[in-house]
């Protein structure tokens, strides 16, 4: 059974996902991040490809975006730097990243190596829904990996529902239509869209991500969906702390304020 699948059937609320970009801040920083995201009982983590225009994230992960590329970083070193991760790591294991380099490697090649590695699904923000239907949702099904998929609060119901129908794993349901970076708090307008959907009562679970930084936005987020996903206040604290054990966990201290 796919590793997404398993977490969702085996808990169903609760549940916390950690973004970080490979390759930041030291270029083989990769695996230590993954062991001790686990060891500190994280319940998936997404892996960012880092990419030259990330239009969809704020300055702290285009910032480390921009150093990851700087550092050396490329997808066929991640996968690389993957090869053996299955050995110490048993989490779900998300890449995340744009179309451009995704292409450039290949998909089909691109879903070969996540196989080999061990990853089990993907995120990739600018893939157009219909444009996965016709041309990728075979090949990911056919080697297992989820393709999640984005909504916003300007999603429409009926692309909500032809998203939840044709896509397996979870919904990423995005907090707000902007980019991606820490809140303090989501006010009654993105709490209402957080009901709203949860009222639809979509086949697939849902996690909340762009702006969860501390105890009021996982809450929030949580109240109203299987969890939350935490990407910049992560990335900013491996900036800060001397090692990835003590990022994590300044992150779960954050989480209990």
């Amino acid at each position: 059974m796919n590793r997404i699948t398993n977490l969702f059937q085996t808990q169903k609320d609760g549940i916390l996902s950690v973004y970080f970009t490979a390759g930041y801040p030291n270029l083989n920083d990769t695996a230590n991040i993954l062991k001790a995201l686990q060891a500190k009982g994280i319940h998936m983590v997404e892996v960012g490809i880092p990419f030259s225009d990330p239009m969809a994230d704020g300055p702290v992960i285009q910032e480390a975006a921009t150093q990851a590329l700087r550092n050396g970083m490329s997808l066929h070193l991640l996968f690389d730097q993957l090869k053996e991760i299955r050995r110490e790591v048993q989490i779900p294991i998300i890449l995340m990243g744009y179309l451009n380099p995704v292409m450039q490697y290949g998909f089909e090649k691109f879903c070969e190596s996540c196989v080999e590695v061990g990853v089990d699904g993907m995120i990739i923000p600018d893939l157009p829904y219909a444009d996965y239907i016709a041309d990728y949702k075979e090949i990911a099904d056919r080697h297992d990996l989820k393709m999640i998929m984005l909504i916003t609060p300007e999603t429409s119901e009926e692309r909500i529902r032809l998203i939840d129908a044709h896509t397996s794993g979870f919904i990423y349901m995005v907090s707000s239509a902007a980019t991606t970076g820490a809140q303090q708090s989501f006010n009654e307008q993105k709490q209402a869209y957080f009901r709203r959907i949860n009222a639809m009562n979509l086949n697939n679970p849902r996690l909340v991500g762009f702006g969860i930084s501390n105890k009021a936005t996982f809450e929030a987020a949580a109240a109203n969906s299987s969890g939350a996903i935490i990407g910049s206040k992560f990335v900013q604290l491996l900036k800060s702390e001397p090692t990835p054990a003590e990022a994590v966990d300044k992150l779960l201290d954050a989480l209990k304020q």
